[in-house]
């Protein structure tokens, strides 16, 4: 593992710590007085959530080289923890920011109430999390229509499906992959596209966990292009599934169906922007009909328009999955963070995807696959 990862991990586990010792103090400070907690249970409440700050860390990283059912039980204990503590933290925040307000108040009144600002603040998470976990396990089916200029008359009316960021693993297993192709079955598109992120990342078998997928058949083929999660586990070993399963991997490839480009990069090079440029280039798309990009990032928007790109197919993003994600993607990636948007001459749809990564939940986000009309 390399020394910046390294500290990565390391500053997250000590944020993680803090904001467990900030949870129990809140916690303690806003127990009700008529309902006096023990010294015993105060410790195991203490010890419990020193547990469950290391559970995701531990998870994760023992997921990436281990496969087996107690490494799955400690990772998705702490992925659905981790979600719920995200809205705890905003709650044991906004009780304080209650008690300071309420200073203002006659003396007294602060401590009088306090059992009440807690039981709101943290019921009201516990529903946000509930809402959230529900809401992840809804799959929608969107549908945009997409005109592009050299369009071949025989894709006019033709449908393709997009869909990203399965994040198959120990959470989103072959059950959630059976779910999405019935969706697909039922759409019947004339091609799929999947642009990245079909794994987790974690060390399980590739093949078993995505053979709902494999079994689909458009027409016209189905095409895969990397993301990053890929990278952080057995990429070759993922590729190898995929390419079994009868997708074409497209990894800084281009191939003509049925007179429509399709162009697959491969994460690792869209990170790189001489990269990006020297593959595009090379292609001279402007002088051919349309063309589709499958690029898992939302990013290289001037490369992409310059070379010629008609519509760029992303995820990446999952609109953020969750507050206050959702504000930070939207502040680094701006209005392609979700949604078909232009950028000059290029069209970019980037999918909010239809899994999760860590936290099985989404709060102002939904998952999606998408069906899109060429016109």
């Amino acid at each position: 593992m390399k020394a910046g990862a390294v500290a990565a991990i390391g500053f997250l586990q000590i944020f993680l710590f803090c904001a467990h010792w900030f949870l129990y103090r809140t916690l303690v400070a806003f127990w009700p007085s008529f309902l006096p907690l023990p010294p015993a249970a105060s410790l195991s409440l203490r010890n419990s959530l020193f547990v469950l700050s290391t559970a995701f860390l531990v998870g994760t990283l023992l997921g990436r080289r281990f496969s087996n059912g107690l490494v799955a039980f400690v990772y998705r204990v702490g992925s659905i923890w981790m979600g719920i503590l995200n809205f705890l933290f905003w709650a044991a925040l906004l009780c304080w920011i209650a008690v300071l307000l309420l200073r203002l108040a006659p003396a007294g009144a602060a401590l009088a109430v306090r059992p009440w600002i807690g039981a709101i603040f943290f019921d009201a998470a516990i529903v946000v999390s509930l809402y959230g976990f529900i809401n992840a396990r809804i799959i929608r089916e969107r549908r945009v229509t997409v005109s592009l200029p050299n369009l071949p008359a025989a894709w006019r009316g033709r449908t393709a499906l997009l869909v990203t960021d399965l994040h198959l693993g120990y959470i989103n297993s072959a059950g959630f992959a059976r779910r999405v192709a019935n969706i697909a079955r039922r759409l019947d598109p004339a091609i799929i596209f999947l642009a990245g992120d079909l794994y987790d990342g974690s060390k399980v078998d590739a093949t078993r966990v995505a053979a709902p997928l494999f079994e689909l058949s458009p027409p016209h083929g189905m095409y895969f292009s990397g993301g990053n999660h890929e990278e952080f586990g057995d990429a070759e070993e993922y590729t190898a599934a995929i390419r079994r399963g009868g997708f074409l991997v497209l990894h800084n490839e281009r191939v003509i169906v049925d007179g429509l480009q399709v162009i697959g990069v491969s994460y690792a090079d869209s990170t790189v922007p001489a990269h990006m440029r020297a593959f595009l280039s090379s292609l001279h798309l402007g002088d051919g009909p349309a063309s589709i990009l499958l690029n898992h990032v939302p990013h290289r928007l001037p490369i992409v328009e310059k070379e010629g790109v008609s519509l760029q197919l992303s995820g990446h993003t999952h609109g953020g999955q969750m507050f206050p994600f959702t504000l930070i993607v939207r502040r680094v990636f701006g209005k392609f963070s979700y949604g078909l948007q232009r950028f000059g001459n290029l069209q970019v749809y980037t999918s909010s995807g239809a899994g999760t990564w860590g936290p099985p939940m989404r709060v102002g986000t939904r998952p999606e696959v998408v069906l899109i009309t060429f016109a």
